[in-house]
């Protein structure tokens, strides 16, 4: 093996690593885009269902998100207004008449057997607040809507304030703590919409959209696979032509006596 193939075993090795290393985030990607397919459809086919009952009070423990989100289901209770609280949101794309910076109406549901449900009433814009309180009655009432898991923080959620009233994440069990419920639901409801599109609060705004770039993540990652490759073959290339052309450059011209010229 000439020094110039010598040269080449190193880079080709990183080269086949840094391949399968890329191709196996390509093939990753396309299982998450199978498990995103996946999960869309269950979504959608929950979300679009007829309501069923709402699981019994026993079996919430047990309780998995990624088998109930979503879930459309119907429950009957008391509305207790003198706990409800708002929960701060911009609703950007509202489905609508209202948007715009306002809050969601948690209020919670009193079930026939003492359990406590919370309920998203929906949403009121920031200037109608004192409208939050519309549609409670003394009277037992029948709830319909999407079963949610408790939302998750990022960075930049400011922290919620109990005591002031200043809620930021719609957290079913720390809002029911701060509220002194016992034996609540781990989830929350968000309700239909109301038949009249002017009502408030404005049931229906739960947001089912799940971001699903997986294929382009994926092609990204092949096509820098391919990249790779393509970088090693010329390089290998460009060291094996200078390999060729200098074993065949012409030896230095002589005649053979230590380059004296004969008369």
């Amino acid at each position: 093996m000439t020094g110039r193939l010598r040269s080449l075993v190193a880079p080709a090795l990183a080269s086949l690593l840094g391949i399968a290393f890329l191709v196996g985030l390509g093939v990753w990607q396309l299982q998450r885009l199978a498990w995103k397919d996946a999960l869309i459809a269950a979504v959608e086919s929950r979300v679009h269902a007829a309501p069923v009952d709402l699981p019994a009070e026993a079996d919430w423990p047990k309780l998995r998100p990624a088998d109930t989100e979503y879930r459309h289901v119907r429950v009957a209770g008391v509305y207790d207004a003198s706990r409800q609280v708002l929960v701060f949101r911009a609703l950007s794309s509202p489905r609508g008449r209202y948007g715009g910076p306002g809050y969601l109406v948690m209020t919670p549901l009193r079930l026939a057997s003492g359990a406590v449900v919370l309920v998203n009433r929906g949403f009121v814009p920031e200037d109608r607040k004192d409208q939050a309180g519309n549609g409670l009655g003394a009277g037992e009432t029948l709830v319909a809507g999407l079963m949610r898991a408790s939302e998750e923080r990022n960075g930049f959620t400011p922290a919620d304030d109990p005591a002031r009233g200043q809620w930021f994440t719609r957290d079913a069990p720390a809002i029911a703590r701060a509220m002194g419920l016992s034996r609540y639901a781990p989830f929350s409801i968000d309700a239909d919409a109301s038949a009249d599109p002017a009502d408030l609060p404005e049931g229906g705004e739960t947001i089912v959209a799940f971001p699903n770039n997986h294929l382009s993540y994926a092609a990204t990652w092949f096509g820098m696979a391919i990249a790779l490759a393509g970088v090693f073959v010329s390089y290998a290339l460009a060291q094996l032509r200078a390999e060729g052309s200098g074993e065949r450059r012409p030896a230095p011209a002589g005649d053979g006596d230590g380059g004296r010229h004969r008369d």
